[in-house]
């Protein structure tokens, strides 16, 4: 005979996330930065096994119905997952047909080392606030600028920090942002309501984000000028370095502002690369495709046409060469010899082909999402949370937490924002709080805190993209640490928070007259 179901204690809950954490830590030191290569995998499907153990065996659940979670929870960041193919599409193709590097090159000329940090985080917060979409930013604009900042020898944690701290401060306050619009949907406040409620957080963040950066790329020793010009010569001696390349983000630029779909916009962009490729680095299609350098190509070409071969023939042989570079691009691996080792790392690609690890990561989390959520136990935990709501620093405080948790069990943004939402939604209205506080508490603690939790969704793809451990570029990511606090601490100054005195008193009411009856 089946159990009843039961409702998981606090401490029962906690266990799958203990045996994560502290699994996570033991791979961590035995891998270390090939952990996200598989052993944060098995770790997420292991402790989703103790989750589902423990819901079945103490709390009378069905393996079934963990199971459906599981799958619907994959199915939900099904279109994140066809995104991520299209960015290491991108990222290859860009970075073939020299549209990467012409910014940079032409990025090396424009920013001084002195201000590149805060460059890099103005440049990153204006695209994405454009945009509304940080993945976007940090896949494109992004990998230029951090092949700026290491030229100029700054360290790739201050890179990542600065690169990540600008696209976020637009992703979180774009009215094209997914993220912005799912915050006000789920807390049914009005878009702009939202965001300019948001802006009381938001800007002071970034502005000291900015502050920051600034003091430190005054204070930094930059790599000397020769070296740089080095670097710059030996991208132009690599690449057909052409402004013409900048039409296709400048196309990119206007589809995004035509509020087109992500998914089209993103493979137009890859697509007009491969033509821009075959057009201006057809010498570096036929190395990727040979594994030969240009001069060995054209001595190649010469001796066959010296054989009788038609013209005809060898550009037809030539094309399919460029074609076949450019698929390899897309899908995997490419490296290109330099002559200059800082170089050869930056203009390495990795394709479709790079992204399979963050993807089969991304589902493996999904898997302890669901399991979690299915089980109660992430209910069970958040219980624990409001027993701190008595006021309005705690109200906000837990709200914020409770979505910093969610990004760190359920390993995804959306999931955070939509669980955050729905659990605190009746609490704030009996409370007689305004939903916009709620909306802007939610997505301060999840959107700004998902790329700092290496098996987020977030976390894994911009590591990947750019090539940058999470943990790495954490501690320089300012804007991002600094988003939840400033959340909390206009909260305990209560500055233009509204509540409904009206509310607050018959809740207050019902709460002694319960009190009085037991």
């Amino acid at each position: 005979m089946p159990l009843s179901k039961k409702t998981p204690s606090p401490l029962l809950s906690l266990i799958p996330v203990g045996v994560l954490v502290g699994l996570l830590f033991v791979v961590v030191q035995l891998f270390g930065a090939d952990t996200l290569n598989g052993a944060s995998q098995v770790v997420l499907l292991l402790s989703t096994a103790v989750c589902a153990s423990l819901a079945v065996a103490f709390c009378g659940m069905r393996w079934k119905e963990i199971e459906q979670a599981i799958v619907k929870n994959i199915t939900n960041v099904a279109s994140a997952l066809l995104i991520l193919l299209l960015i290491g599409a991108l990222s290859g193709t860009w970075m073939i047909s020299g549209i990467i590097p012409s910014l940079i090159y032409y990025g090396m000329r424009l920013i001084s080392p002195d201000f590149y940090l805060v460059s890099t985080c103005a440049i990153c917060a204006v695209v994405s606030l454009m945009t509304g979409s940080s993945w976007t930013t940090i896949a494109t604009i992004g990998i230029a600028l951090s092949g700026i900042g290491l030229a100029q020898g700054f360290s790739p944690g201050w890179i990542g920090g600065a690169i990540i701290s600008g696209a976020y401060f637009g992703d979180k306050l774009s009215p094209l942002s997914d993220t912005t619009n799912m915050a006000s949907a789920v807390t049914d406040t009005p878009l702009f309501v939202h965001i300019r409620y948001l802006m009381i957080t938001t800007i002071p963040a970034i502005t000291i984000a900015l502050i920051v950066y600034t003091v430190a790329g005054l204070s930094h020793h930059s790599t000397s000028t020769a070296e740089i010009a080095l670097f710059a010569e030996t991208l132009k001696q690599t690449f057909h370095i052409s402004p013409w390349l900048l039409l296709v983000p400048a196309v990119m630029g206007v589809m995004i502002a035509r509020r087109l779909p992500s998914l089209v916009v993103l493979f137009a962009a890859f697509f007009l690369a491969c033509i821009f490729a075959m057009i201006f680095q057809p010498h570096l299609l036929g190395e990727i495709a040979t594994g030969m350098d240009g001069s060995t190509l054209l001595t190649n070409r010469n001796e066959v046409l010296s054989m009788g071969a038609s013209p005809i023939a060898s550009m037809t042989h030539g094309v399919a060469m460029q074609f076949k570079g450019v698929m390899m691009a897309v899908f995997g691996s490419t490296q290109l010899e330099t002559g200059h080792a800082a170089l050869n790392e930056l203009v390495s690609t990795r394709g479709m082909a790079g992204m399979m690890n963050t993807i089969w990561l991304i589902i493996c989390a999904m898997c302890f999402g669901g399991a979690m959520t299915a089980s109660g136990m992430i209910g069970s935990i958040i219980s624990v949370f409001l027993r701190f709501m008595k006021n309005t620093l705690g109200i906000v405080a837990s709200t914020v937490f409770s979505a910093i948790f969610f990004n760190i069990s359920t390993g995804d943004q959306y999931l955070s924002i939509i669980l955050t939402g729905d659990m605190y939604k009746d609490v704030y209205r009996q409370k007689g709080y305004e939903s916009r506080l709620l909306s802007r508490a939610a997505e301060d603690g999840a959107t700004v805190t998902s790329p700092l939790v290496p098996w987020n969704t977030c976390g894994m793809t911009q590591a990947t993209v750019l090539g940058i451990p999470t943990l790495t570029y954490l501690p320089f990511s300012f804007f991002n640490l600094l988003s939840p606090l400033m959340s909390i601490l206009v909260a305990a100054t209560g500055y233009k928070i509204k509540k409904s005195v009206v509310v607050s008193f018959l809740n207050q009411v019902q709460d002694d007259a319960i009190i009085h009856n037991s």
